[in-house]
């Protein structure tokens, strides 16, 4: 079994063994359970396709199952919508061909004058891996100063997961880090041959224990929007909204905006930062 076979076993093992018969529509039948979860017998049943087609998928001996059968198994496994995205890749597409590297990423100038214009609240963009490909001003004071990096450093998942001050200044950063993982997962479905992700995969396993359990448990995320909380040095507490926006005319860099509530105690704070940071340059290309 190769690679792209072993993530797909292991993701379909993960997320059927979440299940149990009752949450997933199915009567008792008292038999034991060696492990938890459903059995492939199960799931083939709630997909409406032979047990020996599942377990050769399960087994990555089946080759492009149909639209219908995906959504069927996506279906049984009661899968969210980024889960489904993720068994879509590692099941609907053919193994991808080796190809050069891509090249490096570029943040074309209008986007640039966007971050400018939201020198209010932090912003950035990121690219494939999760590489911060820009940032304001703001965005470097409240998470760290990214243009002060080595270039291969500038990374919001290395950031989390290996930076000893992110553990300190990132509120509930044991969940904030564990999403980022997931969401390191979905790209890796997507793109199997990219290298620096594949690298960047290696550095984490060895640096990090909390990495290797949570890459283990298969979760997947596109991260969209949610709640941000910071502790700042000289700032104090920080409540952030943030909101995820898909570049238009390049589906692989992703505008994060981190809003606060007007007259909040954290837009406050965020008009001392701002004042202190006016030497700063506006903006970094990274």
């Amino acid at each position: 079994m190769d690679d792209r076979g072993r993530e797909l076993a292991d993701f379909l093992r993960t997320r059927r063994s979440r299940l149990t018969p009752d949450r997933a529509g199915l009567p008792e039948d008292h038999r034991v359970r060696r492990v938890p979860g459903l059995r492939r017998d199960e799931v083939a049943r709630l997909a409406g396709v032979s047990t020996e087609y599942y377990t050769r998928l399960e087994q990555g001996r089946a080759q492009n199952p149909s639209p219908e059968v995906v959504e069927a198994l996506a279906g049984a496994l009661r899968l969210d919508p980024s889960e489904r995205e993720h068994l879509t890749d590692l099941l609907s597409r053919p193994a991808p061909v080796r190809r050069a590297p891509a090249g490096p990423q570029r943040v074309r100038p209008g986007l640039y004058l966007m971050l400018q214009t939201l020198d209010h609240v932090p912003a950035f963009i990121l690219g494939r891996r999760t590489d911060v490909l820009a940032s304001n001003r703001l965005a470097r004071e409240v998470l760290t100063d990214f243009d002060a990096l080595p270039a291969p450093h500038r990374n919001l998942a290395r950031y989390y997961l290996l930076d000893p001050e992110a553990r300190a200044r990132v509120g509930d950063w044991e969940r904030i880090a564990a999403e980022t993982v997931a969401m390191l997962r979905l790209e890796a479905g997507r793109n199997a041959q990219d290298r620096r992700l594949a690298d960047l995969i290696g550095e984490l396993t060895v640096k990090s224990s909390e990495f290797t359990r949570w890459w283990n448990d298969h979760r997947v995320l596109r991260r969209t929007h949610g709640a941000k909380h910071y502790h700042h040095p000289t700032a104090g507490e920080l409540h952030f909204s943030y909101e995820s926006f898909q570049v238009p005319g390049d589906t692989e860099q992703t505008l994060c905006v981190y809003n606060v509530e007007p007259g909040s105690g954290t837009a406050r704070a965020l008009r001392s930062l701002s004042g202190l940071a006016a030497g700063a340059d506006e903006l970094v290309e990274t």
